[in-house]
């Protein structure tokens, strides 16, 4: 089946970049069965203008630093993940997209306004972090398709003097279908840096704190339907998502006011995770939701909606360690005009009666 998704991807792909070329995106057509609303979500590995910002650590990604991060590489970036996206969507681009790695607003204005993608009335969401290099988490919608109700960010401070800043969660609210509610948050946690142990307890901190506003929705309403995305730096059997989120494996019965790890049931043939480091994959981009979520009333998502795109032209072969590896914007300083160190996910939720 995966194999049949990618093959699918990869047409739709195709037809969706040459209407873009004419303008003319009137017959692409439907290409293979997707959900009503496809919600994706990429880490995007440092997409950064060419200016340089006073405020943010970004000397890495100017002309003239050592990447020679140039205008025309800027462009084949935004030009990148407009294939990516495109690709993913199979018929139509995803309803909803949540970035990590955004350096700022005017990259994503960038890439919905002077990418094919300007074919549809993307809206953006983004609030600047703390984060010291400036990376943040961000979204991009289709208010045609799904309508916002709110949003906020949700501030992450180790301690009270706030020490060691780190990127915002995202929080947004969104009617979809008739009348459904769904509650979105877009996470990229503290990364490995370290190692995973040494590291581990600043995600921890950020699982407990994300726990929280999961709680304090259940308790207003025990039915809220829930959805978790983003970059974890930690797999779903790890402590800060297995025990301090508690996100549980999908199995057999489900119920509200718990939260399933749909990324847990995930079963790709092509790849084992999102994301792979000295010749390891690790499931680090995941997608949770909660029980209600996955009852087939209203809007829901089955077992199994969980995919790691991972169609050829985003991979290549990995010298190194074997088999085959994400393909890089650089390896190293060498610039090779690639993608992400991520691969995208995506869910599909439907909308019944």
């Amino acid at each position: 089946m995966a194999s049949r998704g990618i093959f699918f991807a990869i047409l739709a792909y195709n037809l969706f970049f040459a209407a873009a070329q004419t303008n003319d995106f009137s017959n692409t057509g439907e290409i293979s069965k997707r959900g009503d609303c496809r919600i994706m979500f990429y880490n995007v590995e440092n997409l950064f203008d060419c200016k340089d910002d006073p405020r943010k650590n970004d000397n890495e990604f100017l002309p003239e630093s050592k990447r020679y991060w140039t205008e025309q590489r800027f462009r084949q970036k935004l030009n990148n993940i407009f294939k990516v996206i495109a690709a993913a969507g199979e018929s139509q681009p995803p309803e909803i997209i949540g970035f990590a790695e955004i350096e700022n607003r005017y990259v994503l204005e960038q890439l919905v306004n002077n990418t094919p993608l300007s074919k549809y009335p993307y809206s953006i969401v983004h609030f600047d972090s703390p984060d010291e290099r400036g990376i943040d988490v961000a979204l991009i919608y289709r208010p045609d398709k799904v309508k916002k109700i709110s949003e906020k960010i949700i501030r992450i401070k180790y301690s009270p003097t706030g020490n060691r800043a780190t990127r915002d969660i995202l929080y947004l609210s969104f009617k979809v279908g008739k009348k459904d509610t769904l509650h979105l948050f877009v996470n990229h946690w503290p990364s490995r840096y370290g190692g995973q142990i040494a590291s581990e307890k600043y995600r921890i901190f950020v699982a407990n704190f994300l726990r929280a506003r999961t709680d304090s929705l259940f308790a207003r309403n025990i039915n809220a339907k829930i959805i978790l995305m983003g970059d974890f730096n930690d797999e779903p059997h790890n402590k800060s998502i297995r025990e301090t989120l508690k996100a549980e494996k999908v199995e057999s019965t489900i119920l509200p006011g718990r939260l399933y790890n749909l990324s847990d049931d995930h079963k790709n043939p092509h790849v084992q995770g999102s994301h792979k480091y000295q010749g390891n994959w690790a499931l680090l981009d995941q997608a949770m939701v909660s029980g209600s979520l996955m009852i087939k009333s209203g809007v829901y998502v089955p077992p199994g909606s969980f995919t790691i795109f991972s169609a050829p032209f985003l991979l290549e072969a990995d010298k190194k360690y074997l088999g085959t590896k994400p393909r890089r914007t650089y390896t190293g300083f060498s610039y090779n005009g690639g993608f992400s160190d991520h691969l995208p996910v995506y869910i599909d939720l439907y909308v019944g009666k």
